[in-house]
Protein backbone atom coordinates (compact mmCIF):
# COMPACT_ATOMS: atom_id res chain seq x y z
CA UNK A 1 0.00 0.00 0.00
CA UNK A 2 1.57 3.63 -1.19
CA UNK A 3 1.57 6.76 0.94
CA UNK A 4 -1.39 7.93 -1.00
CA UNK A 5 -3.98 5.46 -0.45
CA UNK A 6 -2.77 5.50 3.26
CA UNK A 7 -3.67 8.69 3.80
CA UNK A 8 -7.30 8.27 1.56
CA UNK A 9 -8.07 5.98 4.56
CA UNK A 10 -7.23 7.48 7.42
CA UNK A 11 -9.75 9.68 8.87
CA UNK A 12 -7.45 12.50 9.60
CA UNK A 13 -4.91 13.97 8.14
CA UNK A 14 -1.76 11.81 7.93
CA UNK A 15 0.80 14.85 9.25
CA UNK A 16 -0.68 13.98 12.60
CA UNK A 17 0.23 10.35 11.73
CA UNK A 18 4.00 11.81 11.19
CA UNK A 19 3.82 13.75 14.47
CA UNK A 20 3.16 10.63 16.39
CA UNK A 21 5.72 8.84 15.04
CA UNK A 22 8.39 11.28 15.61
CA UNK A 23 6.79 11.77 19.16
CA UNK A 24 8.00 7.65 19.73
CA UNK A 25 11.47 7.95 17.47
CA UNK A 26 12.09 11.01 19.64
CA UNK A 27 11.43 9.60 23.17
CA UNK A 28 13.67 6.46 22.59
CA UNK A 29 16.37 8.04 20.34
CA UNK A 30 17.05 11.07 22.31
CA UNK A 31 16.62 9.29 25.46
CA UNK A 32 19.80 6.77 24.16
CA UNK A 33 21.35 10.28 23.70
CA UNK A 34 20.73 11.31 27.17
CA UNK A 35 21.65 8.78 28.58
CA UNK A 36 25.25 9.77 28.55
CA UNK A 37 24.60 11.73 32.00
CA UNK A 38 23.70 8.59 33.39
CA UNK A 39 26.64 6.57 32.53
CA UNK A 40 28.87 9.45 33.13
CA UNK A 41 29.17 9.02 37.08
CA UNK A 42 30.00 5.28 37.20
CA UNK A 43 32.36 5.28 34.01
CA UNK A 44 34.05 8.34 36.30
CA UNK A 45 34.08 5.93 39.23
CA UNK A 46 35.68 2.81 37.03
CA UNK A 47 38.04 4.59 35.57
CA UNK A 48 39.13 7.57 37.51
CA UNK A 49 39.53 9.59 34.35
CA UNK A 50 39.36 13.45 34.83
CA UNK A 51 35.78 14.92 34.33
CA UNK A 52 36.63 16.22 31.19
CA UNK A 53 38.37 13.66 29.39
CA UNK A 54 35.12 11.65 29.97
CA UNK A 55 33.07 14.16 29.14
CA UNK A 56 34.43 14.80 25.60
CA UNK A 57 33.40 11.42 24.48
CA UNK A 58 29.94 13.59 24.35
CA UNK A 59 31.37 16.06 23.66
CA UNK A 60 32.99 14.71 20.46
CA UNK A 61 30.19 12.82 19.41
CA UNK A 62 28.78 16.01 18.45
CA UNK A 63 31.69 17.49 17.01
CA UNK A 64 31.39 14.22 14.66
CA UNK A 65 27.75 15.08 13.97
CA UNK A 66 29.62 18.65 12.04
CA UNK A 67 30.54 16.36 9.27
CA UNK A 68 27.33 13.74 9.39
CA UNK A 69 24.57 16.51 9.60
CA UNK A 70 25.39 18.45 6.48
CA UNK A 71 25.04 14.90 4.69
CA UNK A 72 22.31 13.99 6.44
CA UNK A 73 20.12 16.90 5.07
CA UNK A 74 21.40 15.72 1.68
CA UNK A 75 20.52 11.87 2.20
CA UNK A 76 17.45 13.16 3.47
CA UNK A 77 16.37 14.92 1.15
CA UNK A 78 17.10 11.77 -1.35
CA UNK A 79 15.97 9.09 0.79
CA UNK A 80 13.53 10.66 3.34
CA UNK A 81 13.38 9.86 6.83
CA UNK A 82 12.20 6.01 5.99
CA UNK A 83 15.15 4.28 5.46
CA UNK A 84 17.33 7.41 7.14
CA UNK A 85 16.09 7.38 10.74
CA UNK A 86 16.35 3.54 10.73
CA UNK A 87 19.84 3.22 9.98
CA UNK A 88 20.79 6.48 12.42
CA UNK A 89 18.72 4.22 15.19
CA UNK A 90 21.28 0.70 14.37
CA UNK A 91 24.42 2.54 14.24
CA UNK A 92 23.30 4.04 17.61
CA UNK A 93 22.37 0.58 18.81
CA UNK A 94 25.41 -0.87 18.10
CA UNK A 95 27.69 2.07 19.60
CA UNK A 96 25.80 1.23 22.89
CA UNK A 97 26.23 -2.58 22.85
CA UNK A 98 30.21 -1.70 21.90
CA UNK A 99 30.71 0.64 24.30
CA UNK A 100 30.05 -2.08 26.84
CA UNK A 101 34.11 -3.57 26.05
CA UNK A 102 35.29 -0.27 26.02
CA UNK A 103 38.47 0.17 28.77
CA UNK A 104 40.13 3.58 27.00
CA UNK A 105 38.79 7.36 26.99
CA UNK A 106 39.53 6.67 23.11
CA UNK A 107 37.69 3.65 22.70
CA UNK A 108 34.34 5.22 24.54
CA UNK A 109 34.74 8.34 22.11
CA UNK A 110 34.34 5.74 19.16
CA UNK A 111 31.86 4.05 20.65
CA UNK A 112 29.57 6.10 22.97
CA UNK A 113 30.84 9.05 21.65
CA UNK A 114 30.90 8.98 17.65
CA UNK A 115 28.47 5.67 16.96
CA UNK A 116 26.04 6.54 20.01
CA UNK A 117 25.80 10.22 20.31
CA UNK A 118 26.26 11.33 16.52
CA UNK A 119 24.40 9.11 14.94
CA UNK A 120 21.64 9.79 17.66
CA UNK A 121 21.60 13.13 15.89
CA UNK A 122 19.25 11.32 13.01
CA UNK A 123 16.20 10.89 15.74
CA UNK A 124 17.12 13.72 17.35
CA UNK A 125 15.62 17.27 17.02
CA UNK A 126 18.31 18.12 14.26
CA UNK A 127 17.12 14.81 12.28
CA UNK A 128 12.76 15.62 12.89
CA UNK A 129 13.57 19.35 11.77
CA UNK A 130 15.06 18.11 8.62
CA UNK A 131 11.14 17.31 7.68
CA UNK A 132 8.83 17.33 9.91
CA UNK A 133 8.23 21.65 9.74
CA UNK A 134 7.50 21.22 5.72
CA UNK A 135 3.93 19.38 6.91
CA UNK A 136 2.23 22.89 8.32
CA UNK A 137 2.57 25.81 8.58
CA UNK A 138 -0.15 27.61 10.29
CA UNK A 139 0.38 24.55 13.20
CA UNK A 140 4.15 24.46 12.67
CA UNK A 141 5.47 25.45 16.44
CA UNK A 142 2.47 23.68 17.54
CA UNK A 143 2.99 20.32 15.96
CA UNK A 144 6.43 20.13 16.13
CA UNK A 145 6.62 21.10 19.66
CA UNK A 146 3.71 17.94 20.47
CA UNK A 147 6.23 15.22 18.39
CA UNK A 148 9.26 16.97 20.35
CA UNK A 149 7.74 16.37 23.84
CA UNK A 150 8.37 12.74 22.94
CA UNK A 151 11.78 13.51 24.60
CA UNK A 152 10.25 14.34 27.75
CA UNK A 153 8.04 11.03 27.79
CA UNK A 154 11.12 9.28 27.07
CA UNK A 155 13.24 11.24 29.67
CA UNK A 156 10.62 10.67 33.04
CA UNK A 157 9.93 6.84 31.60
CA UNK A 158 12.90 5.88 30.40
CA UNK A 159 15.85 7.65 32.04
CA UNK A 160 14.70 6.24 35.39
CA UNK A 161 14.64 2.86 34.10
CA UNK A 162 18.50 3.05 33.24
CA UNK A 163 19.15 4.14 36.32
CA UNK A 164 17.75 1.49 37.75
CA UNK A 165 19.20 -1.37 35.39
CA UNK A 166 22.76 0.68 36.28
CA UNK A 167 22.60 0.29 39.91
CA UNK A 168 21.05 -3.03 39.99
CA UNK A 169 22.90 -4.71 37.04
CA UNK A 170 25.70 -2.21 35.81
CA UNK A 171 26.37 0.19 33.10
CA UNK A 172 26.83 -2.09 30.32
CA UNK A 173 23.61 -3.89 30.89
CA UNK A 174 21.96 -0.77 30.56
CA UNK A 175 23.74 -0.04 27.51
CA UNK A 176 22.46 -3.26 26.30
CA UNK A 177 19.06 -3.22 26.98
CA UNK A 178 18.83 0.62 25.58
CA UNK A 179 20.14 -0.75 21.97
CA UNK A 180 17.78 -3.59 22.14
CA UNK A 181 15.06 -1.12 23.00
CA UNK A 182 16.08 1.27 20.40
CA UNK A 183 15.66 -1.81 17.06
CA UNK A 184 12.89 -3.16 18.19
CA UNK A 185 10.83 0.16 18.01
CA UNK A 186 12.10 2.72 15.97
CA UNK A 187 13.43 0.71 13.31
CA UNK A 188 9.56 -1.12 12.39
CA UNK A 189 7.90 1.87 13.08
CA UNK A 190 9.55 3.82 11.03
CA UNK A 191 10.13 1.68 8.28
CA UNK A 192 6.43 1.09 7.62
CA UNK A 193 4.65 3.98 8.53
CA UNK A 194 7.10 7.17 8.46
CA UNK A 195 6.74 9.57 5.09
CA UNK A 196 9.25 12.08 3.98
CA UNK A 197 6.68 15.18 2.97
CA UNK A 198 2.76 16.06 2.39
CA UNK A 199 3.12 15.28 -1.57
CA UNK A 200 4.40 11.89 -0.84
CA UNK A 201 0.64 11.49 0.31
CA UNK A 202 -0.95 13.76 -2.09
CA UNK A 203 -1.35 16.70 0.90
CA UNK A 204 -0.48 19.90 1.03
CA UNK A 205 0.99 21.48 4.48
CA UNK A 206 -1.67 21.40 7.01
CA UNK A 207 -3.66 18.94 5.46
CA UNK A 208 -4.94 21.41 2.86
CA UNK A 209 -6.00 19.54 -0.50
CA UNK A 210 -5.35 22.21 -3.32
CA UNK A 211 -7.34 19.98 -5.40
CA UNK A 212 -10.68 21.69 -3.71
CA UNK A 213 -9.63 24.73 -4.08
CA UNK A 214 -10.41 26.36 -0.77
CA UNK A 215 -7.02 26.18 0.34
CA UNK A 216 -6.28 29.92 0.18
CA UNK A 217 -9.52 30.98 1.74
CA UNK A 218 -8.74 28.55 4.86
CA UNK A 219 -4.86 29.69 5.44
CA UNK A 220 -4.22 33.10 7.00
CA UNK A 221 -1.48 34.85 4.58
CA UNK A 222 1.52 34.90 6.54
CA UNK A 223 3.94 35.87 3.72
CA UNK A 224 6.18 39.54 4.71
CA UNK A 225 8.50 39.41 2.24
CA UNK A 226 7.47 37.52 -0.68
CA UNK A 227 10.64 37.72 -2.78
CA UNK A 228 12.29 35.92 -0.14
CA UNK A 229 9.82 33.34 0.22
CA UNK A 230 9.51 33.18 -3.37
CA UNK A 231 13.39 32.53 -4.06
CA UNK A 232 14.74 28.91 -4.87
CA UNK A 233 17.34 28.53 -1.43
CA UNK A 234 20.12 26.49 -2.26
CA UNK A 235 22.70 26.26 0.28
CA UNK A 236 25.16 28.52 -1.68
CA UNK A 237 22.21 31.53 -1.72
CA UNK A 238 21.53 30.87 2.34
CA UNK A 239 25.24 31.02 3.33
CA UNK A 240 25.18 34.64 1.16
CA UNK A 241 22.57 36.24 3.85
CA UNK A 242 23.22 37.37 7.23
CA UNK A 243 20.04 35.44 8.71
CA UNK A 244 21.88 32.12 7.84
CA UNK A 245 24.46 33.66 10.27
CA UNK A 246 22.58 34.89 12.42
CA UNK A 247 20.33 31.96 13.30
CA UNK A 248 23.25 29.77 13.23
CA UNK A 249 25.11 31.69 15.90
CA UNK A 250 21.97 31.69 17.88
CA UNK A 251 21.65 28.11 17.71
CA UNK A 252 25.80 27.61 18.86
CA UNK A 253 24.86 29.81 22.19
CA UNK A 254 21.71 28.12 22.60
CA UNK A 255 22.84 24.74 22.51
CA UNK A 256 26.06 25.31 24.30
CA UNK A 257 23.09 26.64 27.29
CA UNK A 258 20.89 23.78 26.87
CA UNK A 259 23.78 20.42 26.84
CA UNK A 260 26.21 21.83 29.50
CA UNK A 261 23.22 21.35 32.22
CA UNK A 262 22.05 18.32 30.54
CA UNK A 263 25.37 16.82 30.90
CA UNK A 264 27.12 17.92 34.29
CA UNK A 265 23.65 18.63 36.19
CA UNK A 266 23.53 14.64 37.92
CA UNK A 267 27.23 15.25 38.65
CA UNK A 268 26.87 18.37 40.17
CA UNK A 269 23.74 17.42 42.42
CA UNK A 270 25.74 14.34 43.51
CA UNK A 271 28.80 16.58 44.59
CA UNK A 272 26.19 19.03 47.06
CA UNK A 273 25.50 15.85 48.56
CA UNK A 274 22.07 14.93 46.67
CA UNK A 275 20.79 11.08 46.53
CA UNK A 276 21.89 9.21 43.26
CA UNK A 277 18.20 8.15 42.53
CA UNK A 278 16.72 12.06 43.57
CA UNK A 279 19.71 13.69 41.37
CA UNK A 280 18.56 10.77 38.21
CA UNK A 281 14.97 11.78 38.89
CA UNK A 282 15.76 15.70 38.47
CA UNK A 283 16.88 14.79 35.41
CA UNK A 284 13.99 12.83 34.52
CA UNK A 285 11.49 15.43 35.45
CA UNK A 286 13.38 17.74 32.94
CA UNK A 287 12.08 15.90 30.17
CA UNK A 288 9.04 15.35 31.69
CA UNK A 289 8.34 18.80 32.48
CA UNK A 290 9.82 19.63 28.49
CA UNK A 291 6.69 17.98 27.05
CA UNK A 292 4.78 20.98 28.44
CA UNK A 293 6.88 23.21 27.73
CA UNK A 294 7.80 22.16 24.28
CA UNK A 295 3.83 22.22 23.45
CA UNK A 296 3.90 25.11 25.45
CA UNK A 297 5.86 27.34 23.82
CA UNK A 298 6.23 26.13 20.39
CA UNK A 299 2.32 26.51 20.33
CA UNK A 300 2.98 30.36 21.61
CA UNK A 301 5.12 30.87 19.23
CA UNK A 302 2.64 30.16 16.24
CA UNK A 303 0.35 32.94 18.08
CA UNK A 304 2.98 35.65 19.70
CA UNK A 305 6.04 35.11 17.43
CA UNK A 306 8.74 32.72 17.00
CA UNK A 307 11.19 35.63 18.43
CA UNK A 308 9.59 35.86 21.45
CA UNK A 309 8.89 32.11 22.09
CA UNK A 310 13.00 31.69 22.06
CA UNK A 311 13.62 34.62 23.84
CA UNK A 312 10.62 32.51 26.89
CA UNK A 313 12.80 29.32 26.32
CA UNK A 314 16.45 30.63 26.57
CA UNK A 315 16.00 32.99 29.33
CA UNK A 316 14.66 29.69 31.53
CA UNK A 317 17.78 28.69 31.05
CA UNK A 318 19.61 31.62 32.30
CA UNK A 319 17.30 31.63 35.18
CA UNK A 320 18.33 27.55 35.40
CA UNK A 321 21.71 28.43 35.68
CA UNK A 322 21.38 31.65 38.13
CA UNK A 323 19.22 29.37 40.48
CA UNK A 324 22.18 26.44 40.24
CA UNK A 325 24.83 29.12 41.19
CA UNK A 326 22.46 29.79 44.54
CA UNK A 327 22.38 26.03 45.03
CA UNK A 328 24.91 25.35 47.10
CA UNK A 329 24.38 28.27 49.60
CA UNK A 330 20.94 26.56 49.74
CA UNK A 331 20.46 23.14 48.75
CA UNK A 332 17.63 22.11 49.01
CA UNK A 333 15.23 19.76 47.03
CA UNK A 334 12.55 22.34 46.36
CA UNK A 335 15.50 24.43 45.00
CA UNK A 336 16.32 21.75 42.35
CA UNK A 337 12.76 21.38 41.69
CA UNK A 338 12.32 25.03 40.76
CA UNK A 339 15.84 24.64 38.29
CA UNK A 340 14.05 21.54 36.10
CA UNK A 341 10.98 23.55 35.96
CA UNK A 342 12.92 26.32 34.49
CA UNK A 343 14.67 23.95 32.17
CA UNK A 344 11.61 22.12 30.86
CA UNK A 345 9.11 24.18 31.00
CA UNK A 346 10.77 27.30 29.43
CA UNK A 347 13.86 25.73 28.60
CA UNK A 348 12.98 22.93 26.15
CA UNK A 349 10.75 25.43 24.21
CA UNK A 350 13.77 25.79 22.17
CA UNK A 351 13.52 22.50 20.45
CA UNK A 352 9.80 23.45 19.29
CA UNK A 353 11.23 26.06 17.24
CA UNK A 354 15.08 24.74 16.19
CA UNK A 355 13.57 23.91 13.32
CA UNK A 356 10.80 26.45 13.04
CA UNK A 357 12.67 29.40 13.07
CA UNK A 358 14.70 28.29 10.20
CA UNK A 359 11.83 26.71 8.15
CA UNK A 360 9.74 30.21 8.48
CA UNK A 361 12.96 31.48 6.79
CA UNK A 362 14.47 28.85 4.51
CA UNK A 363 11.20 26.91 3.43
CA UNK A 364 11.68 24.91 -0.12
CA UNK A 365 12.51 21.58 -1.80
CA UNK A 366 16.07 22.09 -0.63
CA UNK A 367 15.41 23.16 3.24
CA UNK A 368 16.67 19.84 4.74
CA UNK A 369 20.35 20.58 3.11
CA UNK A 370 20.52 24.12 4.48
CA UNK A 371 18.81 23.52 7.78
CA UNK A 372 21.75 20.63 7.90
CA UNK A 373 24.32 23.36 7.51
CA UNK A 374 22.37 25.46 9.80
CA UNK A 375 22.32 22.59 12.63
CA UNK A 376 26.18 22.92 12.29
CA UNK A 377 26.43 25.82 14.71
CA UNK A 378 23.79 24.11 17.28
CA UNK A 379 25.90 20.73 16.90
CA UNK A 380 29.05 22.89 17.73
CA UNK A 381 27.50 24.47 20.90
CA UNK A 382 25.90 21.15 21.69
CA UNK A 383 29.04 19.26 21.40
CA UNK A 384 31.10 22.41 23.21
CA UNK A 385 29.19 23.52 25.91
CA UNK A 386 29.57 20.06 28.45
CA UNK A 387 33.64 19.87 26.91
CA UNK A 388 34.30 23.18 28.37
CA UNK A 389 32.19 23.17 31.04
CA UNK A 390 34.02 19.71 32.31
CA UNK A 391 37.64 22.09 31.34
CA UNK A 392 36.46 25.01 33.55
CA UNK A 393 35.74 22.58 36.39
CA UNK A 394 38.93 20.80 36.23
CA UNK A 395 40.74 24.17 36.09
CA UNK A 396 38.87 25.84 38.78
CA UNK A 397 37.67 23.01 41.25
CA UNK A 398 34.20 24.49 41.21
CA UNK A 399 31.46 25.08 38.36
CA UNK A 400 30.45 28.14 38.76
CA UNK A 401 32.88 30.37 36.26
CA UNK A 402 31.79 27.89 33.39
CA UNK A 403 27.68 28.35 34.80
CA UNK A 404 28.24 32.13 34.74
CA UNK A 405 29.20 31.61 31.14
CA UNK A 406 26.20 29.67 30.14
CA UNK A 407 23.84 32.73 31.66
CA UNK A 408 25.94 35.19 29.07
CA UNK A 409 25.37 32.99 26.29
CA UNK A 410 21.87 32.28 26.82
CA UNK A 411 21.26 36.38 26.84
CA UNK A 412 23.71 36.35 23.52
CA UNK A 413 21.16 33.87 21.75
CA UNK A 414 18.13 35.31 22.22
CA UNK A 415 19.53 38.48 20.59
CA UNK A 416 20.44 36.48 17.58
CA UNK A 417 17.32 35.64 16.96
CA UNK A 418 15.79 38.66 17.63
CA UNK A 419 18.45 39.75 14.45
CA UNK A 420 18.06 37.10 12.29
CA UNK A 421 14.20 37.97 12.36
CA UNK A 422 11.63 35.24 11.28
CA UNK A 423 8.88 37.51 11.54
CA UNK A 424 10.30 39.82 8.44
CA UNK A 425 10.36 36.47 6.63
CA UNK A 426 6.74 35.21 7.36
CA UNK A 427 4.26 36.24 10.64
CA UNK A 428 3.29 33.49 12.52
CA UNK A 429 -0.34 32.50 12.05
CA UNK A 430 -1.87 33.95 15.16
CA UNK A 431 0.16 37.04 14.12
CA UNK A 432 -0.97 37.47 10.79
CA UNK A 433 -4.57 36.51 11.89
CA UNK A 434 -4.69 39.15 14.58
CA UNK A 435 -3.44 41.80 12.01
CA UNK A 436 -5.92 41.02 9.35
CA UNK A 437 -8.96 41.12 11.99
CA UNK A 438 -7.34 44.66 12.53
CA UNK A 439 -7.59 45.35 9.24
CA UNK A 440 -10.78 44.55 8.59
Amino acid sequence: MNGRSIAARLPFYYGWVVVGIAFVTMSVGVSARTSFSLFFPPILDEFGWERGVTAAAFSLGFAASIMLVPTLGFVMTRFGPRLIVPAGATITATGLVCATLATTPVEFYLTLGVMTVTFAVSMSYAGHAMFLPVWFVRRRGLATGIAFSGVGVGAIVILPWIQRVIETDGWRDACVSLAVLLVAVIVPLNVIAQRKDPASVGLEPDGLDRSGGDAAARAPDTVVDRLWVATDWTLARALRTSRFWWVTFGYFTGLFAWYAVQVHQTRYLLDLGFAPDFAALALGLVGFCGIFGQIGVGGLSDRIGREWGWTIALSGFALCYVLLLVLPGAPSPLLVYAIVACQGLFGYGLGALYGTIAADIYSGPRFAVVFGFISVGGNLGAGAGPWVTGVIFDRAGTYGPAFTLCVALALVSIFCIWMAAPRGVRLAAGVALSRARRAS
